[in-house]
């Protein structure tokens, strides 16, 4: 008797959880097809949302950059006059500013208006270590805005904008504009070359050059857009644009500058350097 007891609760409680789970998926639908989710940047995350996207963010982070080795020239008690510094405040004043602010200055308008919102870095380096904020520099962060840098910007110039972030919590309004002023606005560092391409590099590559803003591309998620040709089966075409023998050396060339090619193509260029160009080719034309 009791056995049977026991399995009727554990069918009730069964039938009860399938029963929630089936509402709560057709609730789900109502939302998404009906369209009463509302969608637009004027209408927040709700609280909740927003606290497990960041309990996401900080677990994530620490976990994928445990292994990140911080270079010995950046450290928490970095030199504010260091070489490395200065840089570092020139980057993050010319790429970052807009969005994050600094100390006496806003965001820019951009980044006023986003959300979540890009919050001040000034206490970034209270938060998080050195090798995390290399991470997140790198790497960006989906669904935030938050772009990678890693195809923008060198290894060291990320570095040296890490380096600026451990001295910003130190720093005040005016010791902010003295020390960007004093920086200048430095070139960006070219970013390594590889003599060989690589298929990977290239997958991940077409994503950060938003190849996947106008074109569908096989393994790569985007937009379901047909603004450019789809980009499906590149090896079979004998053309590149019409005119071009499809090969790779021909589509890295496409690739890195369509306009010289093809002056009325509508393709614009999108500063893709060899090295890069190299490897979504590799990728395009991979069997």
């Amino acid at each position: 008797m009791a056995t049977a007891r026991r399995r009727l609760v554990a069918l009730t409680i069964a039938a009860a959880l399938a029963v929630m789970a089936v509402l709560a998926a057709a609730g789900g639908a109502v939302m998404l097809y009906g369209g009463f989710y509302n969608a637009s940047a004027t209408q927040p995350h709700f609280q909740w949302v927003h606290s497990l996207l960041e309990i996401a963010l900080h677990r994530s982070v620490r976990n994928h950059a445990r292994d990140i080795a911080t270079p010995a020239s950046v450290s928490a008690n970095a030199n504010v006059q260091s070489a490395l510094v200065l840089r570092g405040a020139g980057l993050y004043r010319d790429n970052c500013l807009v969005c994050h602010g600094a100390p006496g200055v806003a965001q820019g308008d951009i980044g006023k208006s986003m959300q979540p919102i890009p919050g001040p870095l000034s206490d970034a380096a209270r938060h998080w270590k050195p090798n995390e904020l290399y991470w997140i520099t790198r790497h960006g962060i989906k669904m935030s805005g938050m772009p990678a840098w890693q195809y923008q910007l060198a290894d060291q110039d990320i570095w040296a904008v890490v380096a600026f972030l451990t001295v910003l919590p130190a720093l005040s309004p005016a010791a902010y504009d003295a020390l960007a002023g004093q920086a200048g606005h430095p070139e960006r560092a070219p970013r390594a070359a590889y003599a060989q391409p690589d298929i990977e590099r290239g997958r991940l590559a077409l994503t950060q050059y938003a190849c996947n803003a106008c074109h569908q591309v096989p393994g790569v998620t985007g937009p379901a857009t047909m603004v450019g040709p789809p980009l499906h089966d590149l090896a079979k075409r004998e053309y590149i644009a019409g005119r071009l023998p499809n090969n790779a050396a021909n589509l890295a060339r496409w690739i890195q500058d369509p306009q010289r090619i093809h002056a009325q193509s509508a393709m614009p260029g999108m500063g893709v350097t060899e090295s890069d160009a190299r490897d979504i080719a590799a990728y395009l034309l991979k069997p």
